[in-house]
């Protein structure tokens, strides 16, 4: 058995046993816990996610998360429903929550939480930041999803965020780098091209002053890379306010960035859509 920092314990099975069986015994973990980490979807075996208890093969791999990351789902979620149709599902995200499931966590989301609020199954489109906060859009039919999918390949879909960042320097127009592809974060960027690295740019739209070291800026996102908007930024010297993993050195709110996704354009079927929230901060 082996574990990391985090929380996270691997164990091979020998033998024919029951799960529960086996995280009682080698990590030490009773039944009230047991049940906690099932609930939120924190144990696999063979890298399947497992949902109940049953009997675990020999020369299976165990990985439990025994410290699932928790997260505030206290909203009132249906309040925060922009539009709904037939087909999808427009939602104005706090920042500090995923907006799909997590590795240890499935319940404490926004589509999760959506759906159990709707009762009905949302399915993931495209996703924004835990730190984000902003517009985000669950497909209900599969159709959807597949047409948006589809969309995002052509990028026929338009996005534009605002954020507040750490600098008054004049921003260029657009802003090209190339991130590695490598997975963790954070993201690593260079200025020139490397052979496999992934391109990635936005456009400033708009910017202005909002004190005299801090600016607030309008992106429109061109292509959509894990953590694009906020490694550019920092790639320029100029971070988001409260994105420490990024190099800022203020503080935000509580488990926020000063960065939202404030509009967002699709078609669903043959009707366009587009959809607008606030751009303003409190700071």
């Amino acid at each position: 058995m082996t574990t990391i920092d985090d929380g996270i314990k691997y164990f091979l099975n020998s033998e024919t046993q029951v799960l529960s069986e086996i995280l009682y015994d080698t990590f030490d973990i009773n039944a009230k816990d047991f049940e906690y980490l099932l609930k939120f979807g924190a144990i696999y075996v063979n890298n399947e996610r497992q949902t109940k208890d049953g009997w675990i093969h020999p020369s299976s791999q165990l990985r439990v998360h025994t410290k699932p990351r928790r997260y505030n789902c206290h909203y009132n979620w249906n309040a925060l429903v922009v539009f709904e149709n037939d087909f999808c599902l427009v939602l104005n995200k706090p920042s500090g929550i995923p907006s799909h499931p997590s590795v240890d966590n499935i319940i404490e989301n926004a589509l999760t939480q959506m759906s159990m609020v709707r009762k009905i199954p949302l399915f993931v489109t495209h996703r924004l930041d835990t730190l984000t906060s902003g517009l985000i859009v669950y497909g209900k039919k599969q159709s959807f999803v597949k047409s948006f999918n589809i969309q995002i390949q052509e990028r026929t879909i338009h996005k534009k965020y605002v954020a507040l960042v750490e600098s008054h320097q004049t921003f260029s127009k657009k802003l090209t780098h190339y991130m590695n592809p490598t997975a963790g974060t954070p993201k690593k960027l260079s200025d020139s091209v490397i052979d496999g690295w992934s391109i990635c740019e936005l456009e400033i739209l708009e910017q202005k002053e909002f004190s005299p070291q801090l600016s607030w800026i309008k992106i429109n996102l061109l292509t959509g890379r894990t953590h694009q908007i906020r490694s550019q930024l920092s790639q320029i010297g100029a971070p988001i306010i409260g994105d420490t993993l990024y190099g800022s050195q203020r503080p935000f709110q509580p488990n926020a960035i000063a960065l939202r996704s404030c509009e967002i354009q699709f078609k669903c079927g043959e009707e366009h859509m587009k959809f607008n929230i606030h751009e303003d901060f409190e700071f």
